[in-house]
């Protein structure tokens, strides 16, 4: 299984949100591409960044910055955030990012999410973000009606790299995973599923392994930059 760190950007800076909320940011940095570097030096084999501006208007943001971010590593880069067309994904593909995410268009655009899937196999992921269940879309600020396990029950054979699943409530919070709402996902996923919101410690990762071979990776976010969690640490851990 997979430690992935992620790089939230937000006004060209690494920041990290409590909850999605775009007004209750942290500052870590205001060098992104020096900071996905440190990730890569200290063990890391995938980097997950978002262009949270992205994800409130619906269109790149920072993609200049993420091309300097790809640009600074030798690893893969994943990048989702307010990709909402075909064009979209194509220019991210076109600046060397290895996944792209889909979320709000995996629900509200399913054409786009066939064609970028039929046109990009194994390299779309969808990202399914959950408060109370159910999935939010625009960068959090929507809630709809559906179920995040009817959603990803009705991704079964689309030709997706996996699910990245975010528990909404946990995100930022350094309260551990949702081990249960996670344990749903993965049993009504076709694909493999990696896990984001609250990891703190390195028996966080351990708990989430143990789910199964299905379970990619786990992004871990506020704990790496505040130093709760060492990375190398806890790739070693995962490991063991």
């Amino acid at each position: 299984m997979l430690v992935i760190p992620a790089i939230d950007l937000k006004d060209g800076r690494c920041v990290r949100l409590r909850q999605g909320d775009m007004r209750e940011e942290t500052v870590y940095s205001e060098d992104p591409p020096g900071m996905a570097a440190r990730w890569e030096r200290l063990g890391a084999e995938l980097l997950h960044v978002v262009d949270l501006n992205g994800a409130i208007e619906g269109q790149p943001k920072n993609a200049s910055l993420i091309e300097a971010i790809v640009k600074a590593v030798s690893i893969p880069v994943q990048v989702g955030g307010g990709i909402r067309s075909l064009d979209t994904v194509k220019l991210y593909f076109s600046l060397g990012v290895s996944r792209v995410v889909l979320g709000t268009a995996a629900l509200q655009d399913r054409r786009l999410l066939d064609q970028a899937c039929a046109e990009f196999p194994q390299r779309i992921l969808v990202g399914i973000d959950a408060r109370d269940g159910k999935v939010a879309v625009r960068g959090w600020t929507s809630q709809s009606m559906t179920l995040a396990k009817d959603l990803v029950r009705s991704l079964a054979g689309v030709p997706l790299r996996g699910v990245i699943y975010t528990d909404i409530a946990r995100d930022g919070m350094l309260e551990g995973p949702n081990l249960g709402a996670l344990r749903e996902m993965i049993e009504c996923s076709s694909v493999p599923v990696i896990a984001s919101g609250g990891i703190t410690r390195a028996d966080d990762l351990r708990g989430i392994a143990s789910l199964g071979p299905k379970v990619e990776g786990a992004i871990v976010g506020k704990a790496l930059y505040d130093g709760k969690l060492d990375l190398a640490a806890a790739i070693a851990a995962v490991r063991q």
